[in-house]
């Protein structure tokens, strides 16, 4: 049995990857902003990494710029440690929830099920702004990837996926997406589940879920979009394994800071029409 996604009553931030963490500070100075006005402490969960001791340090001196009070650095490497009642305490402190890249199916393996995953669910519940980038952006939804060939991934079979953290439903997320050519991971999963919306994040690029399932794109780069809601036709059910998949009717969005996208209605919405629905959603 799998948890169900959390009501969402803060917001989801998904970045691409490789976002400026000592510069301008683009990405992260959004994911601050949206942290509730109450709770200034930042959790940074390293789990999905295979070098910690490297990443931590950048993402430390960034939120501490960006004016976080506390900075709480949780080098999360197994199950026992994400249990402790420690690293609970200090999540359930925390205003910003930021997970780091590395192996999405680590940190699902690590995380799935933890009393860690159970106080970030609840802190997003009652308004934490809940971040992660590359691994940690692609474990977000309830269905992840975790593997699969950028060059031919068009193939019955070539994309593997798994149950994700579920913080948020009906999607699926892919990282560094225009850098490293990953289009056709999205089309096979589309084809495979036209429910699923994909939404590929490029490096630099980042989309903020709104608790009304309004989606925001922001940063430099590129946000694509990939609906098969509509799909005429797909032969992929009949294939045997490995064989080439055809699709029909597959629609694809290229979206920039500033633009939107309706999650439950599948719909684009330009910048000015973004800025009239978070208006109303700010007025209401």
């Amino acid at each position: 049995m799998t948890s169900r996604p959390p009501t969402l009553c803060g917001h989801i931030v998904a970045i691409g990857g490789a976002e400026d963490k000592t510069s301008e500070l683009a990405i992260l100075k959004r994911v601050f902003e949206l942290a509730p006005e109450d709770s200034h402490e930042v959790a940074i969960i390293a789990t999905a990494s295979s070098i910690p001791e490297q990443l931590l340090p950048s993402y430390e001196a960034a939120f501490r710029r960006l004016g976080a009070s506390q900075v709480h650095s949780l080098d999360i490497q197994d199950r026992y440690q994400a249990s402790e009642a420690e690293i609970v305490s200090l999540i359930q402190r925390s205003g910003v929830i930021f997970f780091t890249g590395g192996d999405q199916l680590r940190l699902t393996t690590v995380l799935g099920g933890s009393a860690t995953l159970r106080a970030v669910r609840e802190r997003l519940r009652a308004g934490a702004v809940v971040a992660g980038t590359s691994a940690g952006a692609a474990a977000m939804p309830s269905t992840m990837i975790y593997n699969g060939a950028a060059s031919d991934a068009l193939r019955k079979g070539a994309v593997n996926m798994t149950f994700g953290l579920g913080f948020v439903r009906g999607m699926v997320i892919d990282s560094h997406f225009l850098e490293r050519g990953r289009f056709t991971r999205l089309m096979e999963v589309g084809a495979s589940n036209p429910e699923q919306l994909g939404i590929g994040l490029g490096e630099d690029a980042a989309v903020i879920i709104y608790p009304n399932r309004i989606l925001e794109t922001i940063g430099p780069g590129h946000v694509i979009i990939i609906d098969s809601r509509d799909l005429a036709s797909s032969n992929i059910a009949e294939l045997e394994m490995g064989a080439p998949v055809a699709v029909e009717n597959m629609i694809l969005h290229a979206m920039v800071s500033g633009h939107g996208y309706d999650l439950d209605a599948r719909r684009y919405l330009v910048a000015d029409e973004l800025e009239a629905v978070l208006t109303r959603r700010r007025q209401g």
